[in-house]
């Protein structure tokens, strides 16, 4: 296996970060991740705009992404694959044991894994705790990551795929790493930003392709939704059967099977839309 580090394809074997570098010891760091098909990454473009969203958000310089291109397409090429998830992480370099920045500058790793479809459908549980739509790494895709290992370790454990949040004020916020839509009466519904949800990649697609309306929703919608279905990356439209002890009826329901489609035949028709 081969990835892209600080210039260049490494072994995975050899290939070496600092034990002090700001990413590891403090979280300081973005990431994106990619879907990658028979070695062609999918909406490149619009996940290298976000990925300098979040550097600028943490006051990280912007990355280069014609360096970022070249390393996805070494990378790819070096690993050649059916099904592959891209990792773009970027840190804050080697630094010091604080939370005060060093001066040796970023730290730019890219990696694949080979992964599998995801089912059709799946479950979800909510989870008690929540996320902050005030706080200072709201709407950035950072690699402080640990809330969301914890939330979703209580997800396996109930036998499901998926954690749901709400945020502070009690309204549906997003999942661990995915976003979440809801049907009503025959409308598309999903959390707007200001709900302190990820901008994802997926989520923007979907509303643009099936014109799903951005509502500010309370998190008891999942107990009256009619259908509930997850986007990401990885996931594509993934249809909801469960929310905690709800069983969904004929998941997927008649909207989301078509949302499935049309996602489908214009992510199909067009890699870096």
């Amino acid at each position: 296996m081969k990835i892209w580090l600080d210039g260049g394809l490494r072994d995975t074997g050899s290939a070496r970060v600092s034990v002090l570098d700001h990413g590891l010891t403090v979280g300081d760091g973005v990431f994106e991740t990619v879907k990658a098909t028979d070695g062609k990454p999918f909406a490149l473009t619009r996940h290298l705009d976000r990925l300098t969203r979040s550097a600028r958000g943490l006051g990280l310089p912007d990355p280069d992404h014609d360096e970022v291109r070249r390393a996805c397409a070494a990378v790819l090429a070096a690993n050649p694959a059916p099904l592959g998830r891209l990792r773009i992480t970027y840190t804050g370099g080697d630094g010091p044991l604080g939370s005060d920045r060093g001066e040796h500058g970023t730290t730019l790793v890219v990696a694949l894994g080979e992964t599998t479809r995801r089912p059709d459908s799946t479950s979800v549980v909510t989870v008690p705790w929540t996320r902050n739509e005030r706080g200072a790494l709201t709407g950035l895709k950072t690699t402080s990551y640990a809330e969301n290992v914890v939330a979703l370790a209580r997800a396996r454990e109930h036998g499901a795929s998926e954690a749901l949040f709400g945020n502070t004020a009690g309204r549906l916020c997003e999942g661990t790493g995915s976003n979440v839509f809801v049907v009503l009466d025959g409308e598309i519904h999903t959390p707007p930003l200001a709900s302190g949800c990820l901008a994802g990649i997926t989520r923007a697609l979907a509303i643009e392709w099936t014109g799903a309306q951005e509502t500010d929703l309370p998190l008891d919608v999942l107990e009256r939704a009619d259908e509930v279905f997850l986007t990401s990356t990885l996931r594509d439209v993934q249809a909801v059967h469960r929310v905690d002890e709800r069983a969904l009826p004929g998941a997927a329901g008649p909207v989301t099977a078509k949302a499935m489609r049309i996602f489908a035949e214009r992510s199909g028709d067009d890699l870096d839309p």
